[in-house]
């Protein structure tokens, strides 16, 4: 593996690495549009023949850049049913050089309350110089920052001869269920020196950084049931507890009264300091003007050393044509980020202790199991993220920055513990302002050139510095 010495011709390539991708930017434009056309969201709720659809196209993607070997493949899930289709493509590395995995997924978050887009969901829309669409940029600018980066050096004088494998996941986004039985299943056609995991932020725009740790992930559903059927509620209304405010109740007792998460037992790191400017955060994460921020500690242990969590979604009769009845059930999804060093499946046993525990007047409480992932903590001594750290503050003219988010990202914890020796590079397609998961989800366009190109000189580095 390459040390720190740079090559003496560093900035003549540099400056080559740039000036490729760059004329390659219509081709890249129409590589993001197509994949955002392509509804491919992994909830099962929705049809998945866009998956396979998403799956295909990617495909042919690669194959179209040159990868010699390309196969669309999956594993079952742990209850038995098939999991999504990824793809996985290879090229050998040539004498001694290192061999990297590059890493994406194609599948998307679900489109949300469509009527709070300002664009259409599935169709790439520009404003200001960036993308809109579900998947702009969670993660199908992954995807298209691969194939770019492909396309600088195969077939070219750019080419230095690095081995390079991608896996493109589709099921990320419902928490990559199948991982497990995946990595056993094809470990060995996976396995590298370096993984680049392009699915993660930047710390903003023209800003580039490595994540250096991610939460995992605990859901579940919660639900409550209180009466046989619906009751009159004036009849029965008073002594009768429906359903909706026991859950209402059992919910409420998540957090303390400093909005800390309160179930007993949970992990809690130490406080990393003041490293997170609370404007800039509040206005990145859109706070209203009022609103005060919950919990306890800095910023910066609250978004990635603590744990947090938040009630996605509740099942109960719509405001609208409601009748004049008491509920008998109501359900909630729930979800929970913990920090490293929590086992999610600790942190699930402990919160279902918890909501059990607390359930109000005697209401029956029944829980159906969602998903787990696990949290990451980067190793920071490797000699590849030097390598790394100095591609990406020269395609990005500025110095990378380091830093732990509050999400989950399932499959790296996988691969790290997989492939202890390889260095694990978390790297940002998205910035503060992408609205991931929201409506109105978009990808600054020149961020993502300049990812392409920080993904090229890396490949190019590697395979130098090995010859």
């Amino acid at each position: 593996m390459p040390g720190k010495n740079l090559p003496p011709d560093f900035a003549r390539t540099t400056a080559q690495v740039r000036d490729v991708v760059q004329n390659q930017q219509e081709k890249m434009r129409s590589d993001l549009e197509e994949l955002v056309r392509i509804p491919s969201v992994s909830d099962p709720a929705f049809d998945q023949q866009y998956v396979d659809a998403s799956a295909q196209r990617v495909a042919e993607m690669f194959q179209t850049v040159g990868m010699p070997e390309v196969d669309i493949v999956s594993a079952d899930k742990p209850d038995g049913t098939p999991g999504a289709p990824a793809v996985i493509a290879h090229r050998p590395a040539r004498g001694n050089a290192p061999t990297v995995l590059l890493y994406a997924h194609h599948d998307v978050q679900p489109p949300g309350d469509e009527a709070a887009w300002d664009s259409p969901v599935f169709t790439p829309t520009e404003r200001d110089g960036r993308i809109y669409g579900r998947g702009a940029a969670d993660d199908k600018a992954g995807v298209v920052a691969h194939l770019a980066a492909l396309r600088a050096i195969l077939d070219t004088d750019l080419d230095s001869g690095v081995g390079v494998t991608v896996l493109i996941e589709g099921e990320e986004e419902i928490g990559s269920p199948s991982m497990g039985a995946f990595l056993d299943k094809y470990q060995d056609r996976l396995a590298a020196d370096a993984v680049i995991i392009a699915d993660s932020i930047n710390a903003a725009v023209g800003i580039p950084a490595f994540t250096t740790s991610l939460r995992g992930l605990v859901d579940l559903v919660v639900e409550v049931r209180t009466l046989k059927q619906p009751g009159h509620s004036g009849l029965f209304g008073g002594p009768a507890p429906d359903a909706l405010t026991v859950l209402a109740r059992l919910l409420a007792t998540l957090h303390d009264e400093n909005g800390d998460v309160a179930v007993d037992g949970l992990v809690r790191n130490s406080d990393p300091g003041d490293l997170v400017e609370q404007a800039q955060w509040r206005a990145d994460a859109q706070v209203l003007p009022e609103v005060e921020l919950m919990g306890t500690g800095s910023l910066a242990q609250r978004l990635w050393a603590a744990p947090a969590l938040a009630v996605l979604g509740i099942d109960a009769p719509p405001v609208a044509g409601a009748a004049n009845i008491l509920v008998p059930t109501a359900a909630a999804k729930l979800s929970m980020r913990v920090p490293a060093g929590q086992d999610p499946a600790v942190a699930a046993e402990l919160l279902k202790d918890h909501l059990r525990a607390h359930a109000p007047f005697g209401a029956e409480v029944i829980i159906r199991d969602g998903e787990l992932g696990k949290p990451f903590h980067a190793a920071q001594e490797h000699p590849a993220m030097d390598v790394a750290k100095a591609a990406y503050a020269a395609a990005w003219e500025h110095e990378v920055q380091e830093l732990g988010i509050g999400a989950s990202i399932p499959v790296v914890a996988d691969f790290a513990e997989r492939f202890p020796a390889a260095a694990i590079l978390v790297t940002g397609v998205e910035d503060p302002g992408s609205n991931a998961h929201s409506p109105n989800e978009s990808v600054h366009w020149e961020d993502l050139v300049k990812v392409a190109a920080s993904q090229a000189l890396f490949l190019n580095l590697l395979g130098e510095e090995a010859n």
